[in-house]
């Protein structure tokens, strides 16, 4: 067993390594200038998010599907992740982070509109769509949408719920001396309470969680940011400069250099924010619109929201605070920057894990049933929620590395067939964007005509 971590440690350092970083980023960066820079577009995104009104074929509404793959992609990593770029690449890697962020609103629109355009309705009358229809749809090659699908079933098991589940359990066994399986029971209740419902049930839960947990949690950074207002210009100064010089060694920090802040701030913007990854695009095909542009704007607002917004703000509270210069790393550093707040830091911070922890376990059980569909057909979409409901219960009990490790390496996998899918399909997305966005052309939800 301890062989096979090491060798399954070794090959996900491999495929998360500089090439993958670097066909990520640079598919972020040319998908930006092929599209004109559709980021301009995000303020029009954003209004568009919150229109709940039923348009066009789908499932859930806009903010529903947006709200979803928030659930997913908001966790951890906006959390602990960002603390693990500080602690490695130094303040520096805030600002290499935010950038990624902001390139990468451009891929999440461009699949995002692939899976709306090349989505199906299956037997039940749900829709079903991601890169695995976009793949056998746009380019003929359903024997990689089947690859794309086998890696997000895989990934999902690890990093949707098993992983997930040991991190509340842990915490709340540490913090406040909960059982693990008190804690495995209560959270598999409240997962099979959710997802036997299936997306429009999701959905709805999803549109209450999110919001809340996203308020919550900023409102904390914020509080500590107004705490620590006279340290906030040096931190923000220190930030970019660091981004562009490196950082010397200060306290219990060790130094880092330039390509050090890059390498962490990129890879922890990727991780978390999930563009390119192709798991966003699954549920943004499930959403009630009448063209693709149109949803592919409000999915693009959920890259916005997970990097430029949240991981900022956390990785701000750890340089405003100086938290970074003690020599903690991770959890323990982010846990060190709550704790100037008094008693609401740690609270804020315990409520926010719990609520992203527990909201990315219900959006990735959606990418894994449809991911499982695309496989196996619809009949086996019902027995795979009570397998997701009992990993949830397993994870709260038990200590999986290898599945970690298993989910990591197929993550990233998953990624390879979508960039694929984004890159040779990237004159169909300009078309379809010029068809509804040309010439600054109002869009049909901005018509006074329409609306």
């Amino acid at each position: 067993m301890q062989a096979l971590e090491t060798f399954l440690g070794k090959l996900s350092d491999i495929v998360w390594g500089p090439p993958m970083l670097i066909l990520l980023l640079g598919t972020h960066i040319f998908l930006t200038f092929r599209l004109g820079i559709i980021q301009r577009y995000l303020g029009k995104a954003i209004k568009l998010s919150f229109t709940r009104k039923t348009e066009g074929e789908g499932d859930i509404s806009h903010f529903g599907a947006l709200t979803t793959a928030l659930a997913a992609t908001v966790g951890t990593g906006n959390i602990v992740g960002v603390a693990t770029a500080v602690a490695a690449g130094g303040p520096g890697a805030v600002f290499w982070l935010w950038i990624t962020g902001v390139f990468g609103i451009a891929t999440k629109y461009a699949e995002a509109l692939l899976a709306v355009k090349y989505r199906i309705t299956n037997e039940r009358g749900e829709m079903a769509g991601g890169p695995m229809y976009v793949l056998e749809r746009g380019l003929k090659m359903r024997w990689l949408g089947m690859l794309f699908a086998l890696f997000t079933a895989i990934a999902g098991f690890g990093i949707g719920s098993s992983v997930q589940a040991n991190s509340i359990a842990e915490m709340l066994k540490t913090s406040y001396g909960v059982p693990g399986w008190a804690t495995g029971l209560v959270l598999a209740f409240l997962t099979a309470l959710v997802i036997i419902g299936g997306i429009k049930s999701i959905a709805r839960v999803c549109e209450l969680l999110v919001p809340f947990m996203a308020v919550f949690y900023i409102l904390g950074c914020l509080a500590i940011l107004i705490v620590n207002y006279q340290a906030l210009p040096g931190a923000i100064a220190l930030i970019f400069k660091s981004a562009f010089t490196g950082q010397a060694a200060v306290g219990g920090f060790a130094g880092a250099t330039v390509m050090a802040a890059i390498r962490y701030g990129v890879a922890r913007g990727l991780f978390s924010n999930e563009s390119g990854l192709g798991s966003a695009p699954i549920v943004a095909a499930a959403a009630q619109t009448s063209n693709p542009v149109r949803q592919a704007l409000v999915s693009s607002t959920g890259t916005f929201w997970d990097t430029v917004v949240i991981c900022a703000l956390t990785g701000l509270v750890l340089v405003t605070t100086g938290s970074w210069t003690t020599g903690l790393k991770g959890a323990a550093l982010t846990k060190q920057a709550f704790s100037t707040l008094g008693i609401i830091g740690p609270l804020t911070l315990s409520v926010g894990l719990l609520t992203f922890v527990y909201s990315t376990i219900l959006g990735w059980s959606y990418y894994c049933e449809k991911a499982v569909e695309y496989l196996f057909g619809t009949r086996a979409v019902y027995p795979y929620r009570w397998l997701w409901v009992l990993m949830v219960f397993v994870g709260s009990v038990t200590t999986l590395k290898v599945v970690w490790s298993f989910a990591d390496i197929a993550n990233a996998l998953m990624a390879i067939p979508n960039l694929i899918a984004l890159l040779a399909l990237n004159g169909v997305i300009v078309a379809e964007t010029r068809k509804y966005l040309g010439e600054e052309r109002v869009l049909p939800a901005y018509s006074s005509r329409q609306s």
